[in-house]
């Protein structure tokens, strides 16, 4: 395919992504105000991001074992439209807990779009010219996530909230359309006697989700050392065991064990949790330190993170085009967990104080290690999976970037919920004020000025103590990326290898579902 055949290919998937990345941050900035509105606190405030992301987590090797066995073309739009069908049932939201509910679809329909749309480039790019797609694919992410929070403070400024669910919704029938229209992949055999992982599907399910919620609710509704966490943390490891055990002898395992055997794979989903870390912590915690240690409107908010979204716009865009042209990737990706842990550190030191030129550069540089690191370990990944192993193993690799950004944002959460509860009760004491200590967000306009410089330095002295615990994860990320072998990018698309290993079987009378196993 020529360059301008696999853009207009690409066209409604890269729309499709800019719907379902827009829906999920233009809520960003808005958040605090939403949850202020519905009463909830900073456990709800944290339970709306990490609903999201435990969904996407949970559903996300599904839809990429799904992606090995039935349409792709059809399984995107699916999950485009579970998508948009969650965002606006959570416009309707009349608490907080609905609204966490309603977040949990969204999430489902964003575990389609996250596995699915690395596979679907898989199908179409070799690797060596995937990389200027990945970085397409990143700048659109980029602005998604830099057009979602500017374009949700203008909304809640202006018309209120509820319409950031709302406004997404033309865009995705626009994208349904046109994934229908310019999406042509290759069609492929089709296979007799699919079984489902029905089993190994409901443990993932069961033991990300318990872990979770132990994450979320320890240190506040029962102690970290308790009867209460042995249970929820041993019942979580319980069914790991379990799940390794019944993938190793499913049919169509949703987690292949056989992939953590490659060491590529294993160092890039160690990698991924990091990243994941790094990208959804950032982007959560970013939005609560400038409105509530810094006082900002949701659209000044915005406004205030776009040095971090430029810095992954840029980093992701001209990396992924000199990957394409030389074939080398991996002295940019350890300068890029470099970056990234250098900008982790950088943003552990902020205060509600810190010159806005100091944190523009800081944000920066987060994002141009996440631009640099995270479409990249996909990349790597597929580069050494046999086709027929593209969507579970794709989507492997997005599942622990969730996984390791819902732990992460869910103990994130909880470290600040902690160390702002500490900090506001100490500055309080100090004025001879007692705090109630109801862990509501706070309306800082209606605080009078020396509780709301407490409250301002305490929510700034927390988001940066939460930055500062992220660096140990930089630090693993480069180590691991440091260790990847360096193997040559291919030149074959996904479709072209599988193409050839059917002619090939075809020829030896071998069967096709067996014809790549020494690959």
């Amino acid at each position: 395919m020529t360059h301008g055949e696999v853009l207009e290919a690409l066209s409604g998937l890269l729309l499709g992504m800019l719907v379902a990345i827009l829906s999920s941050t233009v809520v960003s900035t808005s958040l605090p105000k939403i949850i202020g509105d519905l009463g909830g606190g900073q456990s709800a405030f944290t339970w709306v991001v990490t609903a999201t992301l435990l969904a996407t987590t949970v559903s996300t090797p599904i839809w990429g074992k799904f992606a090995d066995l039935f349409n792709r073309k059809l399984l995107l739009q699916t999950s485009l439209f579970v998508f948009v069908l969650g965002s606006a049932l959570a416009g309707f939201s009349q608490s907080s807990g609905q609204l966490i509910t309603f977040r949990v679809l969204q999430g489902l329909g964003a575990g389609g779009l996250t596995a699915l749309s690395q596979v679907v480039l898989a199908d179409i790019i070799s690797p060596r010219e995937r990389g200027r797609y990945m970085g397409y694919l990143g700048a659109v992410m980029a602005v998604g996530t830099v057009g979602g929070p500017l374009l949700g403070g203008v909304v809640t400024d202006g018309i209120g909230w509820r319409w950031n669910f709302f406004i997404g919704i033309p865009l995705a029938a626009v994208a349904i359309a046109v994934i229908q229209k310019t999406l042509h992949l290759a069609p492929r055999a089709r296979r007799e006697n699919v079984r489902i992982d029905y089993l190994g599907t409901a443990l993932i399910a069961g033991s990300v989700s318990l872990l979770l919620i132990w994450v979320t609710l320890a240190g506040d509704h029962f102690d970290w050392v308790s009867p209460t966490s042995a249970l929820m943390v041993g019942g979580s490891l319980l069914m790991g065991v379990l799940l390794v055990l019944v993938e190793r002898r499913a049919a169509e395992p949703v987690l292949p064990m056989s992939l953590f055997r490659n060491r590529t794979i294993a160092l890039a989903l160690v990698a991924s949790v990091a990243v994941g870390v790094a990208m959804f912590g950032t982007s959560v915690f970013l939005s609560q330190y400038m409105q509530l240690a810094r006082g900002k409107t949701p659209t000044v908010s915005g406004l205030l993170t776009i040095p971090m979204m430029v810095g992954l716009l840029v980093s992701s865009t001209i990396v992924g085009q000199l990957i394409s042209r030389t074939g080398i990737w991996k002295r940019y990706m350890v300068t890029g967990a470099v970056v990234l842990t250098v900008g982790l550190a950088l943003m552990g030191t902020v205060r509600y104080d810190t010159a806005w030129w100091e944190l523009a550069v800081f944000m920066a540089l987060v994002g141009m290690g996440i631009g640099m690191v995270m479409q990249n370990l996909v990349l790597v990944v597929q580069n050494v999976l046999p086709p027929r192993q593209m969507g579970s193993g794709s989507a492997s690799v997005a599942f622990f970037r969730s996984l390791g950004g819902a732990i992460g944002v869910s103990a994130m959460g909880a470290l600040l919920a902690h160390r702002v509860t500490a900090l506001v009760t100490e500055g309080l004491a100090a004025l001879g004020v007692q705090g109630n200590g109801s862990g509501a967000l706070p309306n800082l306009a209606t605080l009078p000025a020396p509780v709301r410089a407490v409250v301002e330095s305490a929510y700034g002295e927390g988001v940066g103590d939460v930055f500062l615990a992220a660096v140990p994860l930089g630090v693993i990320a480069l180590i691991a990326i440091a260790f990847l072998p360096n193997r040559p990018l291919g030149t074959q698309s996904a479709s072209e290898q599988l193409a050839e290993e059917e002619l090939a079987a075809a020829g030896m009378g071998v069967d096709p579902e067996h014809a790549g196993a020494g690959r």
